[in-house]
């Protein structure tokens, strides 16, 4: 048998991958939406601040946030609207990201807020919703980093800031509550997920909507600093 005979499937399949990263990356640029279900929806604004695509709604007051030492996080809602953008998420692990959600953001609030259980003129209220998630594609997540075909596209994926091929993501709902009156101050819609080149974050189906949970966590209490 030739060289070029047994090199012929291998470039095949190469070919095959190429194509499946590339489209991949193509579809993977899915934005969040202004959910209608909501208490927030009706204030929601096209955010036209955001170059990235992650953050494309958003509602805001001018807020001296210093004024505020306390927080009040809710326990995280799962999202049932029409409009949710959850892909081949079962309803455990839904659950499972919205618990695991209420740790992390709680434990980042916590580094910049005392968190109490009752109102006060001192104390925000915080209101996540997880309203979307997708699961990263077992194995071949994994698999992209390294193959020569996948490996540069997630390479530019990372550089740009996009989604790596096959890897999940988490989407989600911020409102933020003065707790005295009820007045809500800011509200956002955000889609986090890895680095495209974050191969830790390909291991385990949940893994990268994990990831992405602990980038918002962090992003919001740098917002409220």
């Amino acid at each position: 048998m030739s060289h070029s005979s047994i090199n012929r499937p291998f470039a095949a399949l190469t070919l095959c991958i190429a194509t499946i990263a590339i489209g991949t990356a193509g579809c993977a640029s899915t934005r969040p939406v202004a959910y209608s279900d909501l208490a927030s929806s009706s204030q929601l604004r096209p955010n036209t601040q955001d170059t990235s695509g992650r953050v494309p709604y958003s509602y805001s007051e001018t807020v001296d946030w210093r004024k505020y030492s306390q927080v009040i996080v809710e326990p995280v809602a799962v999202y049932n609207g029409v409009d949710a953008q959850f892909k081949k998420i079962s309803d455990t692990d839904k659950e499972a990201l919205a618990q695991y959600m209420q740790e992390q953001f709680t434990a980042e609030l916590s580094e910049r807020f005392h968190v109490v259980k009752d109102p006060s003129p001192t104390a925000l209220r915080v209101r996540l919703t997880l309203t979307g998630a997708k699961a990263s594609t077992q194995f071949m997540s994994t698999f992209m980093h390294f193959d020569i075909a996948g490996g540069p596209v997630n390479a530019i994926q990372g550089a740009r800031g996009k989604e790596g091929t096959m890897m999940g993501s988490v989407s989600y709902a911020v409102e933020i509550y003065d707790s005295a009156t009820n007045r809500l101050l800011n509200a956002y819609v955000e889609k986090q997920y890895p680095n495209a080149m974050n191969v830790k974050s390909t291991f385990g189906s949940l893994s990268a909507a994990k990831t992405g949970i602990r980038k918002g966590a962090g992003e919001l209490v740098a917002k409220l600093d």
